[in-house]
């Protein structure tokens, strides 16, 4: 008999040991419990180093997401839907859809089920287009849960009946939105796709100038010029857009000092610094 390992993974102690010790008691099932997503990407990694990896991933909607914003307003580690590095050092937090995504990055055999305590259609659909395989209320009964395990790794994607329609509407809008992002970024020059793609990686003015052999003068008037075309107002803006767009960043393979340090200042107040 072929047994199926399963990661509960919820911050939520009481919750992940009952649901463990339940799917324990399936015959076919075994399970591993963490608490945090950096706990499961230790099991994960760990597992894989052992050529045991596990075949589905049951991970709370709400993960870390009371402690993401420190005291200072500050944001404590991984952006929501920013994917975790799945083989990388990593500390502090890390969100639910974000672990969804590195897990699916990083080892794409490894299915993915989201446990939530409420129905939600635009968290759903993020979880869906972050590789999530199936998003499941959390008092469903064990029977339903189990045929959801069974199911994903058959290639099948489960979603509650109410939620149907608002996640389609949600995907159905963020392919419409990414669309438009695509149609501005196209709408940029060469020269200017350069300059957006050394924003998204994260260089100042002058990094940028001095990797495109360009003034910064220059610099700022092609940053201005993508601001104007992209239709925003901000460099955080533009990022956002052109990540929407499928933009990835320049390859920065240029010193160190280039880069853009925490203390750098990319713009004030909206307006490019």
């Amino acid at each position: 008999m072929q047994r199926i390992r399963v990661l509960v993974v919820d911050d939520h102690r009481i919750f992940a040991e009952s649901l463990a010790a339940a799917l324990a008691a399936e015959p076919d099932v075994e399970v591993a419990a963490a608490g945090s997503g950096p706990a499961a990407i230790r099991c994960l990694e760990r597992a894989a180093s052992d050529g045991r990896r596990f075949d589905v991933l049951l991970v709370d909607a709400d993960l870390g997401r009371a402690v993401v914003a420190g005291i200072d307003g500050r944001v404590a580690a991984v952006p929501v839907n920013g994917p975790v590095a799945i083989g990388g050092a990593l500390d502090g937090v890390v969100d639910g859809i974000s672990l969804v995504a590195g897990v699916r990055s990083g080892q794409p055999s490894v299915r993915t089920v989201v446990l939530a305590e409420r129905d939600d259609s635009r968290r759903a659909a993020a979880a869906l287009q972050a590789g999530a395989s199936g998003w499941v209320a959390k008092d469903c009964s064990l029977s339903r849960l189990l045929a959801v395990i069974r199911g994903v790794l058959r290639d099948e994607t489960h979603l509650p009946p109410a939620l149907l329609t608002g996640v389609l509407r949600e995907l159905t809008a963020a392919r419409k939105h990414r669309t438009e992002s695509e149609r501005l970024v196209e709408s940029l020059t060469p020269r200017e796709r350069e300059v957006l793609r050394c924003m998204v990686a994260g260089l100042g003015r002058k990094a940028v100038a001095e990797r495109l052999f360009l003034s910064p003068h220059t610099v700022r008037t092609h940053m201005q010029n993508v601001l104007g075309k992209l239709g925003v107002h901000s460099t955080l803006a533009a990022v956002a857009l052109a990540r929407r767009a499928g933009v990835g960043p320049a390859d920065l393979e240029r010193p160190a000092q280039e880069r853009l340090s925490a203390g750098d200042v990319v713009e004030r107040g909206g307006q490019l610094a």
